[in-house]
């Protein structure tokens, strides 16, 4: 398991440190993903060798929303004060990933030919 884990945030910690150093508007975590699809893609058999530790931290994902939920509450002050905006940027990113997400639907669609049941 520690090596599985040890090349898990070994490329989030390259890509954190890529995205840092190079100023990418890109965050690190993203681009460290890139990086292991890409070794997966060049070696198939890395994937069986995570797939049993990435599953006991999918299956344990909850845990991981714990620290953000403690900044939740450690910024109360901030909730209170700026809800409204917060909201309606809460509101329109939601409304516009609805909409980014029909759109990539309808042009899949449109070019596979796919005709909806």
């Amino acid at each position: 398991m520690l090596p599985s884990l040890g090349t898990l945030l070994g490329c989030q910690l390259i890509g954190e440190v890529a995205a840092r150093s190079l100023g990418l508007p890109i965050p690190g975590p993203v681009l460290g993903l890139a990086l292991l699809l890409t070794l997966i893609a060049l070696r198939p058999t890395l994937a069986d060798r995570l797939r049993p530790t990435t599953s006991v931290v999918l299956a344990h994902l909850s845990l991981l929303f714990v620290p953000a939920g403690v900044g939740v509450i450690g910024n109360l002050d901030v909730l209170s004060r700026d809800w409204a905006p917060l909201l309606a940027v809460l509101v329109l990113s939601t409304w516009l990933a609805m909409m980014a997400t029909v759109g990539t639907f309808l042009l899949v669609r449109r070019w596979t030919g796919a005709d909806p049941a």
